[in-house]
């Protein structure tokens, strides 16, 4: 059985939160009284984000729709104007969903309506639970589109006007997989989901993510104890501590010794912002491994770095290069590869064979993962710990799939390429995913616009790279690294105004992003 470590906040998926719900009921509490605490925290939320108006609470046939009309009954209780449209006749509904239906005073729920929708100050989703995946068919189809439209919310739709509804969600937006993200047709775009016991992955992963506003995570009295392993987490800010610290005793090689391997005519900030950024993480001793031909830019560049010049022609590294590079390995704690190497098919060449026959931690990135293009499981075998650190369209190269592939699917694509290369894989993004090969997840909460322009990618794996320079296990140091430089980043958008961010100021960021304590 594999657990997750202490800084991952768990997230169930369908299957394990309906099984530590029958835990509760079985061992603690009955299934009314979850419904009725769920239904409970449903109602606050909405209160909490809207000051008067005529409350909508749209539900289904099932739990989640039960959630919804005790929300409605506690709402309808506390003196606010509630219509409850229901897309099942009430003798359907089974179970606790059907004694809440029974229990709701004032006017009976209608039928559901479209045009009932026009003029809430808040829209409650409550159709489709956690349960749900694939394509919502009729008529919570038709509902959900409903609601989309009504708060002027389409696909392609920003937030709309100042009078448009608040669109609250019950445990997860419907349309949702609560388990993936994924989003095979019609989806709720929530301003806010209320969620129980613990959020889930579909939460935090996009595309769901996208549609689940600000999440809010409601106790409804499980205790813990569940046997119950989700192998999905949050990325918390405990993820620090584990990062070893310089003492007394350090020298700049015990504090970690790093080498980047990288550049190319046009390309030399690439790895000049690598190895800045795994100094800046922590790193003792940083060498930069260039083109001969490129070194003095990189002498001018890197004041706190050593160089490395190899043979190159115009500007791309050679294979002739390699025996240098592997001998420098044997003097080193982690190598980045990849930063501005180029797409030369003799650079791919010298990628290639050093990522197999390095013997100490990796980092693969950009040209580096494009050299393994249809290839991941030449990774496989490395000897070492080895992490890579793809986008979305670098890693459908990397699994020979199309970009929409990796983007509808981020989860399953992750792990996909986890297993093949047996790898840590950081699959970057807003909800950026670090998968491992035996299947534990860490997920970033994102966060960090300012991480959107050219080079952040590079300082991520400077950071990385540090972490595994220091020996630390490549997926609690790639969990680490993503969240200290999403951390960075908002910090550098305090600092100077998020559209003004650039790589380096994250990278100066850095060493406060680790020591900042919550």
């Amino acid at each position: 059985m594999t657990d997750l470590p202490n800084w991952l906040e768990p997230l169930p998926d369908s299957e394990q939160q309906r099984a530590i719900d029958a835990w509760a009921i079985e061992t603690s509490t009955p299934g009314i009284e979850l419904m009725e605490r769920a239904g409970t925290g449903l109602a606050e939320v909405v209160t909490l984000r809207v000051s008067g108006g005529r409350i909508v609470v749209v539900c289904g046939k099932g739990n989640n729709g039960g959630d919804g009309l005790v929300a409605a009954r506690l709402l309808r209780d506390a003196g606010w104007d509630v219509d409850v449209l229901m897309l099942a006749p009430g003798e359907e509904l089974r179970g606790d969903a059907r004694t809440n239906f029974e229990r709701l005073p004032g006017s009976p729920p209608e039928p559901f309506d479209p045009g009932r929708l026009a003029g809430a100050a808040a829209i409650v989703d409550a159709i489709l639970g956690t349960g749900f995946s694939g394509e919502p068919r009729e008529p919570a189809k038709g509902a959900i589109e409903a609601i989309d439209a009504a708060a002027d919310r389409g696909a392609d739709a920003a937030t709309g006007g100042p009078d448009r509804p608040v669109v609250i969600a019950c445990d997860v937006p419907s349309g949702v997989d609560a388990a993936t993200g994924e989003v095979a047709g019609a989806a709720v775009r929530a301003d806010a989901t209320a969620t129980f016991h613990a959020a889930k992955p579909g939460l935090w992963i996009s595309p769901g993510k996208d549609h689940a506003g600000e999440v809010d995570v409601i106790d409804i009295g499980i205790p813990s104890g569940a046997p119950v392993h989700p192998l999905v987490g949050l990325i918390n800010s405990s993820v620090v501590a584990g990062i070893p610290t310089r003492g007394r005793e350090s020298t700049k090689f015990a504090a970690g010794a790093v080498l980047v391997c990288g550049g190319s005519t046009g390309l030399t900030g690439a790895p000049c912002l690598a190895s800045e950024a795994a100094q800046r993480a922590g790193a003792g001793y940083v060498t930069a491994l260039v083109p001969a031909s490129l070194d003095y830019v990189f002498e001018q560049r890197l004041l706190e770095a050593m160089s490395v010049p190899l043979p190159d022609i115009a500007g791309a590294l050679q294979p002739s290069a390699i025996d240098t590079i592997l001998e420098r390995t044997q003097r080193a704690g982690a190598i980045v590869l990849g930063p501005g190497l180029g797409r030369e098919p003799e650079t791919f060449e010298l990628a290639r064979t050093v990522a197999a026959r390095a013997e100490i931690p990796l980092l693969l990135d950009a040209d580096g993962l494009n050299a393994h293009a249809g290839q991941l499981g030449l990774l496989a075998g490395r000897p070492a710990g080895t992490v890579v650190t793809p986008h979305a369209g670098e890693l459908a190269r990397m699994l020979d799939v199309e970009g929409d592939e990796i983007s509808a699917h981020r989860l399953a694509s992750a792990r996909r390429a986890a297993d093949e290369a047996q790898a840590i894989v950081v699959l970057k993004g807003d909800d950026t995913i670090v998968a491992a090969p035996d299947g534990r997840t860490g997920i970033s909460r994102g966060g960090s616009a300012a991480l959107a322009t050219a080079g952040t990618g590079d300082v991520l794996s400077g950071v990385i790279g540090a972490y595994l320079s220091k020996r630390m296990d490549p997926f609690h140091a790639a969990c680490a690294g993503v969240f200290v430089h999403a951390r960075a980043g908002q910090l550098a958008a305090a600092r100077i105004a998020l559209e003004g961010v650039i790589a380096r100021d994250v990278i100066e960021c850095l060493p406060h992003a680790r020591a900042l304590q919550d």
